[in-house]
């Protein structure tokens, strides 16, 4: 408690952090957000201080937690989940067998990617052995199989040029940094787990071809052009993309703005055939998905599900598809161990590299950053505690609960029940509520585990070393060193205990 002393109020500690007085603002509007930003750190404040790592705490608050300045705007009415006939997608999924991509859209797709690509709609889906079976056009094919699957290229009338060109410059846009994380595997990763997320909860079901269009495109294009570099560190550097949008969402709004003046170009124009109402309709979604990936908005978003699931009617489409796709991005924890060791080692070297940027501008070390010491089985386990594991649950009851009441406003209405269609296969708990396979929650279970016993081992080891007197400057130099040589370590990311990364 003694350490917290010197900030009673977490509303003062945010106040003076971001220096704003609140006579600088009309009362209510400072009452407001005051009450805002105080809600968002309490979320943090309940973390025991022992919990986790300073630097690890430090990481979660600067990445999941907004400044003053990010004031989320208001957005106008979102269509709602609505039991009617029209909107039922039954039938649409019925009969839709595995289409063959070279036979309808002219594209060639070799038959062992193929191959690979009949396990789509499984959770632990390998984007990496497609991505090598691809020559490194993962994104291209799986952005082509998902729009196949919802028959959205033949819908509207898509042709099949431009949309590989559009699909080509995607990976052009996410390969022009040459980032270890966020590049074309973790666009098309990202968007074939929320297209699973979607079917095993069965709420593809109530969405209309638009909204499946919108949401599959939100998917592909999140991380479009990412830098490489987070939010803050744009707004530190003053980039001239933080500049052009004043500090707020920069990322966010640059993929989303890079994404649509690509798509104005004829030769990758995919919405051409879209009317006037139904592009409104995808590109506010669009935006709104899009935009709900800044990991500022964590805590506020993950807060006002909570409060909307004890309302009934409460959750709109737009909230519930920005949760499911915020989910798939952060969601790598919750996949196999070995694709999720992968991408924890792609992710840390993203995050090294900013680390020596940031050393030679003399900017200090943004959590997680330095190279020289990150306890890397630590800052998963906080990660798993306070952001992914808690977004999953939310997601999962929110999931739960939209299907139920629609399940039951179907079978009381006059349109014909929902069990009558065999695409939905709906199961029950023992006392009649609507559940689902989640295997997302298992596999966050057992790397948590993994983690744990990892961090046991390195405090071991450090603890040798403390003893010996050697040098321990590298908290975890085995887990941390090398980070982006994954390729000749595969067979380590599948040992229950890792190995060290680099081989030794």
């Amino acid at each position: 408690m003694a350490e917290r002393s010197d900030c009673m109020c977490p509303c003062s500690c945010l106040r003076k952090k971001n220096k704003v007085k609140d006579e600088d603002l009309p009362v209510p509007v400072a009452i407001k957000i005051t009450k805002r930003l105080c809600d968002e750190d309490d979320e943090l404040s309940e973390v025991e201080p022992d919990a986790v790592p300073s630097e690890v705490r430090d990481w979660l608050a600067l990445t999941f937690t907004r400044s003053m300045s990010n004031i989320k705007r208001r957005g106008e009415e979102k269509p709602k989940f609505k039991s009617v006939a029209h909107a039922i997608r039954a039938g649409i999924m019925v009969d839709r067998i595995y289409r063959r991509l070279s036979s309808s859209t002219g594209l060639h797709v070799p038959p062992h990617v193929l191959l690979l690509l009949k396990h789509l709609d499984e959770w632990g889906f390998d984007v990496f052995a497609v991505n090598d079976a691809a020559d490194n056009h993962s994104l291209k094919f799986v952005g082509y199989e998902l729009l196949q699957k919802y028959d959205i290229i033949a819908k509207y009338k898509i042709n099949s040029t431009v949309l590989d060109t559009f699909l080509l410059n995607l990976e052009i846009g996410y390969s022009k940094y040459k980032n270890p994380y966020h590049n074309l595997l973790h666009g098309a990763d990202v968007a074939q787990s929320v297209h699973v997320i979607l079917n095993q909860s069965k709420l593809v079901h109530w969405l209309t071809d638009i909204e499946i269009f919108a949401t599959i495109i939100a998917a592909l294009i999140h991380d479009y052009e990412h830098t490489g570099t987070t939010n803050n560190f744009h707004i530190m550097t003053g980039s001239e993309v933080a500049l052009l949008y004043n500090d707020r969402a920069v990322l966010e709004n640059y993929h989303i703005s890079a994404s649509f003046r690509m798509m104005k170009n004829d030769d990758s124009n995919i919405l051409s055939n879209l009317s006037r109402e139904e592009f409104k309709e995808f590109r506010n979604l669009v935006i709104d998905m899009v935009l709900a990936t800044d990991m500022s908005f964590h805590f506020q978003q993950i807060k006002n599900l909570k409060g909307l699931l004890s309302m009934p009617e409460s959750i709109d489409k737009a909230k519930a598809l920005s949760m499911v796709l915020h989910c798939a991005d952060i969601g790598h924890p919750a996949k196999e161990w070995n694709l999720h060791y992968k991408w924890t080692n792609q992710l840390l070297e993203e995050f090294f590299r900013q680390g020596d940027r940031e050393k030679e501008l003399g900017l200090p070390f943004s959590p997680l950053c330095d190279r020289s010491g990150v306890l890397v089985a630590e800052s998963q386990i906080g990660f798993i505690d306070f952001i992914v594991d808690p977004s999953f649950q939310v997601m999962s009851d929110m999931l739960e609960k939209i299907v139920s009441n629609l399940l039951k406003e179907q079978r009381s209405g006059s349109a014909t029940s929902i069990n009558e269609d065999p695409a939905y296969d709906v199961k029950k708990d023992k006392n009649g509520k609507f559940e689902f396979l989640k295997p997302w929650l298992d596999h966050l279970v057992k790397n948590k585990q993994i983690w744990k016993e990892r961090a046991a081992k390195d405090a071991e080891e450090r603890k040798k070393k403390e003893a010996k007197g050697e040098n321990t400057n590298n908290n975890n130099s085995d887990t941390s060193s090398k980070t982006s040589d994954v390729k000749t370590n595969d067979s380590q990311a599948n040992s229950p205990i890792p190995l060290n990364p680099s081989g030794k």
